[in-house]
């Protein structure tokens, strides 16, 4: 286009062309590496700089700032911020695996410090970066001219050693992005060689020994399906883990060790998100996260509680902070200037071909050097067997010009071998010197003969790329820092980052449910008051209590007949005894006509069990506990009732099993599991105690005859009774008495087998909760006595519910047993 002339264009045809010219130039000259040596233009310039400076890994160190300048200057115009950011990059061992740039002074820690300006930090060459450079100056790559056409630059270095997938790659063009990781030079030498001897080789053979990308920080990748995937097709998604040990520390508590860390994840932010979690209590169980790096090593310590478990802690850590994070990989990069993605065994197949054409380069380069020495020494030869008289015809030229063409004329000498004879000093026409040249004459024509052999043998140039890689192995190899685990990663299920620990489940009258863990409430002596367990408004109650580990079902039965199931984890936990809880319509669609009667905690659906229920009159079913495998979030029929009839009590039995029915006014039968004949789920039942007037049905519980059974009332009065001393009757009759009531008791609540080394917890209806050792505390009585005082009870209060805890020191943190 003409200076000062304005044309008209079409606007969107020029904004097509620019950005297309502009994507381009992003692409091919900033954002990409090339296959080749896997360098951007910028790292390239960067290594070339440095070798014209004479920064060799052995030399002194030399001031960032003049090899910035140096590259600024000589080829690339641009900000000297980025220059000196991609220098930083290639000396930081914990983001290059193989450092190109050996660097002294502040560069950066895993900490994202920032590394010291350029202008108090020292560099030098790294001792594998001179693998990059080596044979530059035997024509072995092209050169272009640099920005201002005054000196050459390199298109690309010769690349001895693989450093595309030994160092990796990223970057963000324009609609395209590149991140290729990083890999075990030892392990894609191997695949070299292997490759070069078994050209049809495929992914499957070659990842038998290249195992998959190796990080500088180590961790941990989980499952191969992602590398195949990457490997294959030149996508793939990795899952890295951090490297976590456990250490024991006094007092039975432990703590987690973080030696390894996924690439690329920030230290400090990790460890200030770590202790964000344990402060919002989003994470249970740890006390203090401290980082104790040092020059020898990465040492992240996380102090758990004693009453953590190591693995539930570690499981929330890897799915709430960057300690389990996603490596994307896309193998994008320049082949024959074009953007590509590329599988491993292309990758590897392009770095042979280009070592293939850059020996073959060199060989060419020292076959030309060599015959141009022979053509010399050839010369010197003539001039030695003919040494006076090529003498007499210098003696007698009057220039040097005239003594070049005699020489030429007479001995038939081309000018290059007459001027290399004018130049010869006169010690080497000494016999020993006249021997050398002879000698270096053989030893030349011996390098040439090899050179023009090896130019035509392309098996031979193969076999030399094969020492190199070899070389290279023996040079700079090293082991694996990080570790593949054959399982693949997993989402976290809820189970997996919950840790086992008992609870107390409270369920009120009006429906508010909560749990608590079960230490909260300490050991007291029989006939205390208790603590608060419950907060209730004046018009509600609690009805029941059982003690549970958060992982186990809840299977909630109601007066109705119907049963909902809900894991001890989904019911919130509550900070403090003193709440009211949730209510319970928030977790289940309970019709608001309905109340539940019964709690029945279950580890698991074992086969061969069985569910038995009763009634308020009696009444009582036992059917498959299969049936219960599966209960839907919108409940199930659990039993047929008659319309003034109430599902009271439900519990797992064997069929070896007794059971005991209890009434409210303190009448027992007991009677075996095997007399009750399976029924369908949805059926109704056979009648198990014959009820007086005004009685009604208020507990059930599997039993044995060496057993003791424990029975509360209202007023706080419990005792226990030996099993045996209820007779063993068939179903139906009307029992024995199995606790005498009278005003000063109030009506049995419940009634409970009681098993060994237990702790009993009793709340009232008010919410009052005691907390005492059965053995200990209450007495073994007769079935016909009213008991001993449990919990002192206040006129308007009365006994709700009871469930069992095990035995522990009575601080809070014990672990609890589910009775």
């Amino acid at each position: 286009m003409e200076v000062g002339v304005v044309k008209p264009v079409i606007i969107e045809e020029e904004m097509k062309s620019s950005y297309l010219d502009y994507a381009m130039s992003v692409i091919v000259s900033r954002a990409l590496p090339d296959v080749r040596d896997g360098l951007k233009p910028v790292h390239r310039r960067i290594l070339y700089a440095m070798d014209g400076l004479g920064l060799r890994y052995n030399s002194s160190h030399k001031k960032s700032a003049r090899i910035v300048g140096e590259v600024l200057g000589k080829y690339h115009p641009h900000g000297d911020a980025p220059v000196y950011e991609a220098m930083v990059r290639m000396a930081q061992d914990f983001s290059m695996r193989y450092r190109l740039v050996d660097g002294q002074g502040n560069f950066g820690s895993m900490d994202d410090d920032p590394p010291a300006a350029m202008r108090y930090t020292e560099a030098r060459l790294a001792k594998i970066a001179e693998e990059m450079l080596v044979d530059i100056d035997k024509d072995t790559v092209d050169f272009m001219p640099n920005f201002d056409d005054s000196l050459k630059e390199p298109t690309v270095l010769p690349a001895r050693s693989p450093n595309l997938l030994v160092n990796g790659s990223s970057g963000i063009a324009v609609g395209m992005a590149t991140n290729i990781p990083p890999h075990n030079l030892s392990e894609v030498c191997e695949a070299i060689n292997y490759l070069i001897d078994n050209p049809e080789a495929d992914v499957d053979e070659l990842m038998k020994i290249v195992k998959g990308p190796d990080f500088p920080t180590g961790g941990i990748i989980l499952g191969r399906e992602g590398i195949k995937s990457a490997y294959a097709n030149g996508q793939g998604k990795l899952v890295i883990r951090a490297k976590v040990t456990e250490e024991s520390l006094k007092g039975g508590r432990q703590q987690l060790v973080i030696t390894e860390l996924p690439y690329q994840t920030n230290k400090a932010a990790l460890v200030g998100r770590i202790a964000d979690l344990a402060r919002e209590r989003r994470i249970e169980g740890i006390s203090e996260v401290r980082d104790e790096s040092d020059r020898h090593g990465m040492r992240v310590v996380i102090e758990l509680r004693k009453d953590a478990q190591p693995i539930k802690v570690s499981n929330n850590l890897y799915k709430y902070t960057s300690m389990q994070s996603s490596f994307f990989i896309n193998m994008l990069a320049l082949v024959d200037g074009q953007p590509r993605v590329i599988n491993l065994k292309e990758t590897l197949t392009c770095y042979i071909d280009f070592r293939r054409v850059v020996i073959a380069r060199r060989s060419q380069f020292d076959l030309q050097k060599a015959k141009d020495r022979a053509h010399i020494l050839e010369g010197f030869r003539i001039a030695l067997d003919h040494l006076d008289a090529v003498i007499q015809t210098i003696r007698k030229a009057e220039t040097v010009d005239s003594a070049r063409a005699g020489l030429m004329e007479n001995f038939s000498l081309s000018q290059i071998q007459a001027q290399a004879i004018l130049d010869m000093q006169l010690r080497r026409l000494a016999q020993l010197e006249q021997k050398k040249i002879v000698d270096e004459y053989s030893e030349v024509v011996k390098n040439i003969a090899y050179l023009e052999d090896l130019l035509a043998n392309p098996k031979k140039i193969l076999f030399l790329i094969q020492q190199d890689v070899a070389e290279l192995k023996k040079g700079h190899g090293d082991g694996r820092r990080t570790s593949i685990k054959r399982e693949e990663a997993e989402e976290f299920q809820d189970e997996d980052l919950i840790p086992h620990q008992d609870v107390a489940i409270t369920l009120s009258e009006q429906g508010y449910i909560k749990r608590i863990p079960a230490t909260t409430y300490q050991k007291q002596h029989r006939g205390g008051r208790g603590q608060i367990g419950m907060v209730t408004r004046e018009t509600d109650m609690v009805k029941h209590l059982v003690v549970a580990d958060t992982h186990d079902n809840l299977l909630l039965f109601t007066n109705r007949g119907k049963v909902y199931r809900l894991r001890c984890y989904d019911i919130p936990q509550d900070v403090s005894r003193a709440t009211k809880g949730t209510a319970l319509a928030n977790l289940l669609p309970i019709d608001p006509k309905e109340q539940i009667t019964a709690l029945v905690v279950v580890k698991d659906f074992t086969p061969g069990l069985f569910m038995v229920m009763a009634t308020s009159r009696g009444i009582v079913k036992k059917t498959s506990f299969d049936n219960f495998a599966s209960v839907r979030n919108s409940g199930l029929i659990a039993m047929r009732l008659v319309s003034d009839e109430e599902l009271v009590a439900a519990d797992v039995v064997t069929q070896k099993d007794e059971v005991v029915l209890v009434t409210q006014k303190g009448q027992g039968v007991r009677f075996a599991v095997k007399g009750l004949r399976p029924a369908s789920r949805t059926s109704g039942g056979v009648r198990g105690i014959r009820l007086s007037s005004g009685d009604r049905l208020v507990a059930m519980d599997a039993i044995f005859p060496e057993a003791h059974l424990l029975t509360v009332t209202e007023k706080g009065f419990g005792k226990r009774s030996r099993a045996r001393n209820f007779p063993l009757h068939a179903r139906g009759g009307k029992g024995v008495i199995a606790h005498r009531v009278n005003e000063k008791t109030g009506d049995v609540i419940s009634a409970k087998l009681v098993p060994p080394n237990q702790h009993v917890i009793i709340i009232s209806a008010k919410g009052i909760i005691i907390r005492v050792p059965v053995d200990e505390e209450i007495s073994l009585l007769g079935r016909d006595t009213q008991g001993v005082r449990v919990n002192r009870i206040d006129q308007d209060d009365s006994v709700a519910s009871m469930a069992f805890v095990q035995q522990g020191d009575n601080k809070i943190g014990d672990n609890a047993k589910a009775g």
